[in-house]
């Protein structure tokens, strides 16, 4: 299996693309692939539980919970990697980053940016990504609100609640979900009721 490699200070670039024998990138012709791989995170992270959370705690464990999953998977694992897209001016020729890229062999590679805000900027980054032959995927958490990005982004999404300490700082939570004991059946008297004549055996013509 294949370590993640753990470069959070670093820029860290993707490989190239794998290719197929015919020479055409791996992967495209799967249009399901993002879908899978999406419900596939959705799954991992639907596992988490935390209490009081700040929202850079909260969201270092994700991309932490996220780069454990893309490693279990066989992947090559890179934080921060190297993205598509420049950065806007005056930065324009720096690349942007992605918070987590994972190099599949013989596919294409996933890219996967977390935000806690619907940013404009990750949509762009991550249509920009798209077009370079990689399946992208938006995590997005928060207690509401979210907007299903354009294709072919894929969203997972992390839903928390929220609450202000006594120092004002915003912490969030996330509680596993309560199983309610089944209701109770009670049996009532069944009563009687007159004879059906289509039923007694003294009736009838």
């Amino acid at each position: 299996m294949a370590l993640a490699h753990r470069d959070t200070d670093g820029v860290t670039g993707l490989p190239p693309r794998a290719t197929d024998r015919q020479g055409e990138p791996a992967g495209m012709t799967d249009p399901d692939d993002g879908t899978r791989l999406a419900a596939s995170l959705s799954g991992r992270l639907a596992s988490l539980t935390f209490v009081d959370l700040t929202t850079e705690q909260l969201t270092e464990l994700l991309i932490d919970t996220i780069a454990d999953w893309g490693a279990a998977q066989g992947w090559r694992v890179y934080r921060r990697a190297a993205s598509v897209l420049p950065l806007p001016p005056p930065m324009s020729g720096q690349r942007s980053v992605i918070d987590i890229a994972c190099a599949r062999p013989a596919a294409p590679p996933v890219v996967i940016e977390v935000d806690h805000t619907d940013r404009r900027r990750t949509v762009e980054k991550l249509l920009a990504e798209a077009a370079a032959g990689r399946v992208p995927i938006w995590v997005r958490w928060g207690t509401r609100g979210f907007v299903t990005p354009p294709e072919p982004v894929r969203m997972v999404t992390v839903t928390v609640t929220a609450r202000r300490s006594e120092a004002g700082v915003r912490l969030h939570s996330r509680q596993p979900a309560r199983q309610l004991p089944p209701p109770e059946h009670r049996a009532a008297p069944v009563t009687a009721g007159p004879p059906d004549p289509l039923f007694d055996p003294t009736g009838g013509s």
